[in-house]
């Protein structure tokens, strides 16, 4: 059996990540991010930082991407603040990680909504495609964690993988988009059903001529 994959200690993380810097095309974006705020007030720009900042590392390590310590302590120096009101940012929400993920990490909402329209049977089809929670798979590709609402009730049960939502699911139809991900496809985030955005099941009851001319208007949704 593989072994899991080895999550470093702070003095690997420290080797790791000794001189983290930005990208020259990140180091801009980072610019106009911070030139958002007026004087004073450039620790409001710890959240947009230290999303970049993430993405950054998993463009790096062909990963989701996660926060190192070093790069927090980086992200709170450019701002000038002491390096725990930005670490207070990074471990409140949940859109950061604080260790390393996989390629994708597979966020599963477990709240009332999706639970009772199926997300056992979405975890079911995770862990039998050899995900456990909390843990990255062997070979790096997945991560899964099981989280609190994502925002998309009219469409449970869903997942939130890396940037997408993948919406309307069962057993099978999260194997599929667990297999397509795995062949190194990107499945069509969305409904997976053909659900236009949170219409009912088999399309608008209500206002029908709007969502016909707003249909024409597009050419698609």
């Amino acid at each position: 059996m593989a072994e899991a994959p080895h999550i470093p200690d702070e003095a690997e993380v420290r080797a790791r990540w000794p001189d983290f810097a930005w990208t020259e095309a990140n180091a801009a974006k980072a610019k106009e991010i911070i030139g958002r705020y007026p004087p004073g007030r450039a620790q409001s720009a710890s959240l947009p930082l230290l999303d970049l900042a993430q993405r950054q590392v998993g463009a790096e390590t062909d990963t989701q991407g996660w926060l190192p310590v070093p790069v927090i302590e980086f992200v709170a120096k450019q701002i000038g603040v002491a390096y725990m009101r930005v670490y207070e940012v990074a471990t409140f929400y949940t859109m950061f990680n604080m260790a390393p993920v996989g390629r994708y990490h597979v966020q599963v909402c477990g709240t009332t909504p999706c639970m009772l329209a199926g997300s056992d049977d979405v975890l079911a089809a995770c862990r039998n495609h050899g995900l456990a929670k909390g843990r990255t798979t062997p070979d790096g590709l997945f991560t899964l964690t099981e989280v609190e609402c994502l925002g998309a009730c009219a469409n449970a049960p869903m997942v939130q993988i890396n940037d997408d939502n993948y919406e309307d699911l069962d057993y099978d139809r999260t194997i599929a988009v667990l297999e397509a991900l795995a062949r190194g496809e990107t499945p069509k985030p969305g409904s997976t059903i053909g659900r236009q955005s949170s219409c009912p099941e088999g399309g608008p009851t209500s206002l029908k001529a709007m969502v016909d001319a707003n249909h024409d208007y597009r050419g698609e949704w």
